[in-house]
Parts: C-alpha cells; structure tokens; sequence
C-alpha cells in the first residue's frame, strides 16, 4: 500500500522473508530524535556505543565518571564471559517522560528508556540508571546467544515456554547487579544497599506461602501485565529479585566448596564463553545448566535448584546473603538507595514499618497482608487523607511513626465515595533495610563485587 501511494507497482506475489532474515529484522530497534548524541565507549575490536535521545539538549549530558563507568563496564563484561557474540553493540538509552519506562534486550543492541532526567539528577540516575544497561547488555550472553529451548521455538507461531526464566532473567539480574558494581556504576556500598531492598522486599511476599517460585516464571505471561493492587498477595515476576538471590547462593557455594579458587564467574566464560562468534543462537535445557554448574564444582545442583524452585518457604531464600558475610537489617534511617527510590518514584515507603507505599496523591497501591495497616482494615486503592488528624503529608507520617511508642496511628483513608478511621497498632518506629557485616564470615561479598577486568582484562579471572 505505501508503494502504492508513491507510485510504485505493488509485487504480483507476497514478500517472504526467510527465518534468519525476519529474525534479523526483528532484532534491529531504531533510535532517532531531534536531540542526539552518540558516545564511543569502545572503538576497537568491536565498536561499543552509548546512543542517546532526549527530549532536551540538556538532558543528553552524562558526566565524565559515569561515561568512564559504562567503558569499564564493556572491559567488564568481556573479562567475565571471555568472548563476544555480536558484531557491535549499541545502547539505545532514550530519556524522555513522554515514553514507557523499561528496558528491552536485542542481540547487538537494547533499548533503554527512562525519565528526561535521568542523567542529570542524582536521585533518578542512581535510582533509573542503577542496573538497567548492565542488565540488558548481559542478555546479549544470556538470552539471545544463549537461549532457553523453550524461548526459541524456531517459529514465530509456537507458543513459548517461560519455565527456565529464572536462569534467563534471575541470573541477568544477578549478573546486572554484580557488573553495574564491578563497573561503579554503583558503588559497592550502594549495591549492598540494593540488595538489603531486595532481600527485604521477597521476605514481605506473602504470596509465597502457596506460590512457589517456579510458578512465577510458568506464569509469567499473565503476571508481567498483572495489577499492583494485592501484588504482595499473589506474587509477581519474582524470578528477577528472588533469582538475584538464588544465583547470590550459587555464587557464594560455589566459593565455599572451592576454597574460593572457583565462582560463578567460571560458570559464565564455560557457559556463554567460547570463541567470539557473530550472533547466533545456541539453545540450552535445565540439564544443560545443571551439567556446565557440576563442571565447576560437583554437587547435586540439579536437586538443589528443584527444591528452591519448588519448595514453599514463608521466609525468603537469604542463605546466600548470610554465606557471603552480611545479614539483612532493619535501621531507623532510610539508606541512600532507599532514598533515591523514593525521590525517582515520587512515594513515601513505609512497608517495612506499617505495610505499604504511599504515592503523593495520598494512594495506596498495595498493602503487606498481615501488616499492621491491613489488620486495621487499610486495603489497596485506598487513599491516605489524614494522620492523627491532620492533612497528611511525607513528613508528618513518618513524625507518627517515630511517635508510635508513645501514641498509636490513626490514618483518616478514602474508600471511593467513603472515609474511613483506621488505629493501626504498631510501635516499632521507622524501619528501613540494610545489610550488617557478619564478622564471623569471610566477606565473600566483597570479592563477588570486585572488578575482574583492572587484574586482567578480558582474560582470565
């Protein structure tokens, strides 16, 4: 039709694209705008760019150490696999609060999408920036080179099957983290920050008192579109957090059975390493994993892996953070991360205190079952008017909580066309996660975030 319209004789008989052609085509995103930049952050052997796209000209402007940080990341990545399997790789990082935020692996390139500001203020770059392009990039390894057999059915008519996703999208997570660290992206102390919110974040799951993990990635499809509201409840795609977890123990094992002469860094440059090759795909099962993870070390992983997979626990899998020298706490004070969370997503966090997440309007997306505010009877898609009945805002809530050994909350809530007086009894004050050095473990944490490529770049660990 668009032929059609310029002239041009549309063809007598339909175009047919061969499967690695239409692959090809699928995996080549376009990035334009009227405000561009394009950094080099490594010219040869393989170019590596930062493309950007902005809705300002000043938007576009990255510091020096973070542009510094994304070229150790490259030496990074390739000091971890050992090789590469693309031609070039570009980062389409889109800064725009006109555009859904997220970001989506391709084979060469990803694309990345996040607030206007997102270089340019401190809260939303440590908050938006954190993992995101480390985490794509580790697709192109894992994911796209390196694909489930149930993600690549060779057709795009055959239905997927999301089961290994906590490998795809659990280990990338880990992998994402571990790299944006190693890289200074985010400083180690920072990352210690992030995973004390994940850690915290999965051990309020209450959902997993009847939802295995492994449910999570079988019902993927249906819980990356899934609601807020009640979230805590039914689980999400906790294959991502949870994973990072899961793989945290792997790691830390892997060190401990090896006297620390082995990591899950051997596991990556055995699995996806090899030569450098250009983009192709090699399919992998459970057994694959299984098989390449006894390489590095011999242990039942395969019984090891079903039983965190399927095994329901009302607490979440913090043993790998406990092996690695820390242990989850919970302090007065809101750490940095904590706080650039909630500066980027414009929220007052207080779940670990009273059970929710409060957005400026006063909303309530959802409530931790079996928290103080849902034993009051404070339910999602209900909204904060009033605390110890005055207007409410960020500050004077959490002035109530910090008063509740001396005087329990009263949170005056919108229920639609009705108001409600909810007591939440609670008097534990604020209450916001870290993570604390256990003195009598080696700190395997520290050494899993350590920079590989400064010893030895893109050779061996």
């Amino acid at each position: 039709t668009a032929l059609e319209r310029k002239g041009v004789a549309a063809p007598d008989a339909p175009i047919v694209f061969e499967a690695a052609s239409l692959t090809a085509l699928v995996d080549a995103p376009v990035l334009f705008g009227a405000h561009l930049k394009v950094l080099t952050l490594e010219a040869a052997p393989i170019a590596h760019r930062m493309n950007l796209a902005a809705d300002s000209e000043a938007a576009l402007v990255m510091r020096p150490q973070d542009l510094e940080s994304y070229q150790r990341l490259v030496k990074e990545t390739g000091a971890l696999f050992g090789a590469r399997h693309y031609r070039h790789y570009d980062f389409l990082l889109t800064l725009s609060d006109g555009v859904a935020h997220f970001g989506l692996e391709h084979h060469e390139s990803s694309d990345d999408r996040v607030a206007e500001r997102s270089l340019i203020d401190d809260d939303a770059r440590r908050w938006n920036m954190k993992h995101l392009l480390a985490h794509e990039m580790v697709h192109s390894w894992n994911g796209k080179y390196r694909r489930p057999a149930g993600l690549s059915p060779g057709s795009f008519d055959q239905p997927m099957n999301g089961e290994l996703l906590w490998v795809y999208e659990g280990l990338t997570q880990y992998l994402g983290e571990v790299l944006s660290a190693r890289s200074g992206v985010l400083t180690q102390a920072e990352q210690r920050e992030m995973i004390a919110l994940t850690a915290a974040e999965m051990d309020a799951q209450k959902g997993r008192a009847w939802r295995p993990l492994q449910d999570t990635a079988d019902a993927a499809q249906v819980l990356y579109g899934s609601r807020a509201d009640y979230g805590f409840w039914r689980r999400g795609v906790d294959f991502y957090p949870e994973g990072f977890l899961l793989w945290l123990e792997a790691d830390t094992m892997i060190r401990q059975k090896t006297n620390g002469t082995k990591s899950l860094d051997d596991f990556c440059r055995l699995f996806y390493g090899g030569g450098s090759t250009p983009p192709r795909v090699v399919p992998y099962t459970f057994d694959d994993v299984m098989t390449a993870l006894d390489q590095v070390v011999a242990y039942d992983w395969a019984g090891h892996w079903r039983a965190r997979l399927t095994t329901l626990e009302a607490r979440a899998p913090l043993g790998g953070l406990q092996a690695s020298g820390w242990r989850l706490v919970y302090r007065d004070k809101p750490t940095s991360m904590q706080k650039a969370h909630e500066a980027a997503g414009k929220v007052t966090d207080v779940t670990h205190s009273l059970g929710f997440e409060v957005g400026t309007d006063g909303a309530i997306p959802d409530v931790v079952p079996d928290s103080p505010a849902a034993r009051a009877g404070v339910a999602p898609g209900m909204r904060v008017v009033a605390v110890n009945g005055r207007k409410w805002t960020p500050e004077i809530l959490r002035e109530a909580i910090v008063a509740t050994s001396k005087k329990p909350i009263e949170l005056l809530v919108q229920n639609g066309d009705f108001f409600v007086t909810a007591h939440l009894e609670y008097s534990g004050g604020e209450r916001y996660p870290d993570l604390e050095r256990d003195t009598t473990r080696p700190d395997l944490l520290e050494k899993i975030l350590r920079p590989l490529a400064a010893a030895s770049p893109e050779k061996k660990r």
